[in-house]
């Protein structure tokens, strides 16, 4: 990545700039803008997030804003209320409240003399959501946004619920959040006489939101607030829609390229949970300046090109041998002028013979264990290993030797009759490249509560022995499955610890599976090219603890219990400006017995840290899920210290009803 010190306008920032909400909150932002935009105003791009500013989002906030700000924009980068070194309360993700500071943000910033009334949205995971929500509710000075790893359904295409599925990201985020917004405003912006009554009424307030989100296992109008999908019509700002294909948001760009009337484009990388102009696996693309182009298009009247972009770019990804982590993914881009695209057709391949006796799918609870993390963000062995061990204990449909490569690009669906033992279960699909020696990469997977299987609404009870049809939609992908190698279609219903189990061990008997796969015509080279990334100077700091991940399973052979462990440990920097040092480590254990779903269990433990001149505070944040037959028991613990006094406590305890789940 090319570091970018001298840009056409000089930059000045404003580290802690005060935008008041009309009833009188008071939101901290990091503005950059031209020395000159007094004189010569230009226009604005907001970027607004719980995710702290100060020693946060830095890295990031660093290598970007400036680089727009120096390209004639002034670029904000505000703490939502209730985070970082915001004033005021947050008690949901994407509340009315939150989507409203952002149109007021708006708003104000439009009106300021140094800017010429347009105003952008840009955005990755929350910011890539509110940055869309926002746009949904029309504030006039919005012209264009950029959302990145983002969704257009909260209840089907999230971390809280996947095919009807309970994620375990939606225990697992809820404990991310409690952790991330225990954390006080830094005292050399907030007061050193005011820091710790704005913390602990913080800490009073705060939200564990586990218990909420399992309360609405259903797609009800809880979810249906805030998600695009009711209502793409309504979005009237040009968006560009940016994912990845190692990132558990990989579908949104499809679907909004395909329903937005706006001005809109999608682009479609190789890349985990990140910006893609420092993101892995390689290659990164210069989404800076993409983002230039798509920004004075749309803000600034000037002719870029973009209209004449393609509707939708993908990276198509070789065939690799199967890892946890892939620094690089060998492929190409292709273009697609329109989307969905009249270039890519769907062969059928029927799996099971017809007259054929069914299968029998009874995987153990413990089957799902190589598809690695939801949405990998860490650089580390996150991303989805072998599936042989995964493979051995479901039931696969292996195709013969591929006599020509072929390049898959859509989303693969597989159309199911199957029977169920019970009245609620689980079916999970996999489709797989098989490597001529055995070797089994992980191509794209769905999942489908098959309660659901008609409505996330209005689920239905299975009658047990009664033959069913469902469709299994798996998720967008883009890859080269080359000559000699297999396809397998891998089926279980069980997929731990990516969904909760069911409540009693299933048998399904599947007569009937076909699937329908997405194919386009052998890309020959790049069809499409970007330039290579460039970005502000980075964040200067001192590492004081280096960041580590870890996986580990354990098979304890006298209970015969099942342990996932994961150590990710953010490490501890200090910044070299301003001195405030901030570490974060994440504990978290899934632990299940292969033949007893109720044996299912997940805990997490945060710790996070900030330090000064003396100065310190540490917050201690723990939670624990488990469930029975009728009902899921979650809990959750905060501990917040000042040096190594203990100066709060808090509990949470719940138990929530399973409802066909």
């Amino acid at each position: 990545m090319k570091t970018v010190t001298e840009f056409p306008r000089k930059v000045v920032e404003f580290s802690d700039m005060g935008i008041v909400m009309p009833d009188g909150c008071r939101l901290s932002a990091r503005v950059w803008m031209p020395a000159d935009a007094g004189d010569d105003p230009v226009p604005a791009i907001l970027e607004h997030l719980p995710y702290r500013k100060r020693d946060g989002t830095i890295f990031r906030d660093q290598l970007t804003h400036p680089y727009f700000a120096g390209h004639g924009y002034a670029s904000i980068r505000v703490d939502m209320r209730g985070n970082g070194d915001s004033e005021g309360l947050m008690d949901d993700e994407y509340s009315e409240q939150e989507l409203q500071d952002a149109c007021d943000v708006i708003a104000w910033a439009a009106a300021q003399p140094w800017c010429n009334g347009n105003v952008g949205m840009m955005g990755i995971s929350w910011g890539g959501f509110n940055c869309l929500q926002t746009a949904a509710k029309q504030p006039p000075a919005l012209k264009a946004v950029i959302s990145l790893c983002s969704t257009v359904d909260r209840y089907a295409d999230d971390i809280h619920y996947k095919g009807g599925c309970l994620l375990i990201e939606n225990f697992g985020w809820a404990s991310t959040m409690l952790s991330y917004s225990s954390r006080p405003p830094d005292p050399l912006l907030a007061g050193d006489n005011r820091w710790r009554d704005l913390w602990l009424t913080r800490l009073e307030n705060q939200s564990f939101l586990a218990p909420l989100w399992l309360k609405h296992q259903h797609r009800d109008a809880y979810w249906k607030r805030g998600s695009i999908c009711e209502g793409y019509s309504a979005i009237k700002a040009a968006v560009l829609s940016i994912g990845g294909w190692h990132d558990g948001y990989r579908n949104t760009i499809s679907h909004l390229a395909a329903n937005i009337e706006a001005p809109v484009k999608g682009i479609v990388g190789p890349w985990i949970h990140k910006y893609p102009h420092y993101a892995a696996p390689k290659p990164a693309i210069g989404f800076l300046q993409e983002a230039l182009r798509w920004w004075d298009r749309w803000l600034k009247d000037i002719d870029t090109g973009v209209e004449a972009d393609p509707a939708y770019r993908a990276y198509v990804m070789d065939s690799v041998r199967p890892a946890r982590w892939h620094p690089e993914r060998p492929g190409r881009w292709v273009a697609e002028a329109d989307w969905p695209s009249p270039n890519i057709k769907a062969e059928a391949i029927e799996l099971i013979p017809e007259g054929a006796k069914p299968v029998i799918v009874a995987s153990p609870q413990s089957c799902g264990l190589a598809g690695g993390e939801y949405f990998p963000f860490t650089f580390g062995p996150e991303l989805p290993g072998d599936q042989r061990p995964d493979d051995a204990l479901s039931v696969c449909f292996d195709q013969p030797p591929l006599g020509e490569a072929i390049d898959i690009v859509g989303a693969p669906e597989v159309l199911i009759r199957v029977a169920s033992d019970r009245p609620q279960a689980n079916i999970a699909i996999r489709l797989c490249d098989v490597h001529p020696d055995g070797a089994s990469e992980l191509i794209s997977y769905g999942v489908l509560n098959l309660t659901h299987r008609n409505s996330h609404e209005f689920p239905q009870a299975l009658v047990p022995g009664e033959t069913v049809g469902a469709r299994v939609v798996l998720d967008q992908c883009a890859y080269r499955v080359p000559s000699g190698h297999r396809l397998r279609i891998a089926v279980s219903n069980a997929y731990w610890p990516m969904i909760w189990p069911s409540p009693e061990p299933v048998r399904l008997d599947l007569s009937a599976a076909t699937l329908k796969l997405p194919l386009r015509a052998l890309a020959q080279r790049d069809e499409v090219t970007f330039p290579t990334p460039e970005a502000a100077a980075p964040w200067a700091t001192e590492t004081v603890r280096a960041a580590n991940s870890e996986r580990r399973v354990d098979r304890d052979e006298k209970t015969g219990i099942v342990t996932l462990s994961i150590v990710d440990d953010f490490g501890e920097v200090r910044d070299l400006e301003h001195g405030l040092a901030n570490g974060s480590i994440a504990r978290e254990t899934w632990a299940i017995h292969p033949d007893d779903p109720l044996s299912a269990s997940g805990k997490t433990h945060w710790t996070q840290t900030l330090s000064r001149n003396g100065w310190s505070v540490r917050t201690e944040t723990s939670a624990e899920i488990r469930s029975d037959a009728q009902s899921f028991m979650v809990s959750a613990r905060i501990e917040a210290y000042e040096g190594e006094k203990l100066v709060f406590e808090r509990n949470f305890e719940e138990k929530i009803p399973r409802a066909l789940l």
